[in-house]
């Protein structure tokens, strides 16, 4: 089974944290919550809390199998520390999976590795996408080899079975 890092910190949406997440431990796959300190406290934007596994500087994206990024305005703060774009641009360069969704994808942006990569995006990330050169896509899952991207919580069902997909 896979080490899924979660890269997350507060203000992601809820559900499209516990949702993922929970597809992943059913699927029995282990999950580490990843942000800057290890125990901190991370609240999404309707009230649910996280406990952070593990700190940025204390982990390898070698140790991981798979990343998922989860949306709201998380990936947008994380995205200002260089230590998680290297972390998000390990997994791109190796081509491992990566799950993102909604606004998951401006993670990418930052690596400089969007061009040419098939992915979608919540509706007002899509024109930075583009202009960073990827071909953006409409559709609820959209899948690149071993990136899947989804564009809003409505496309969950989908973005899971595309993730445990690319996963088995």
């Amino acid at each position: 089974m896979a080490k899924v890092a979660v890269l997350v910190t507060n203000l992601f949406e809820d559900i499209e944290l516990t949702d993922p997440v929970g597809a992943l431990k059913d699927a029995g796959h282990t999950v580490t919550f990843i942000e800057k300190d290890a125990d901190n406290i991370v609240s999404g934007k309707h009230g649910t809390e996280v406990t952070i596994d593990a700190g940025i500087h204390h982990v390898s994206p070698k140790d991981f199998d798979a990343l998922l990024l989860p949306g709201g305005f998380s990936p947008d703060q994380l995205r200002a520390d260089e230590r998680f774009v290297d972390f998000v641009r390990y997994f791109l360069l190796a081509d491992k999976p990566v799950f993102a969704i909604c606004h998951g994808p401006q993670l990418f942006i930052q690596t400089g590795l969007a061009k040419g990569r098939k992915m979608t995006a919540y509706k007002s990330v899509q024109p930075d996408l583009y202009y960073a050169g990827a071909i953006v896509k409409d559709a609820s899952a959209v899948v690149d080899r071993q990136l899947v991207t989804s564009r809003n919580p409505n496309d969950i069902p989908d973005f899971n079975v595309a993730m445990l997909k690319v996963l088995s």
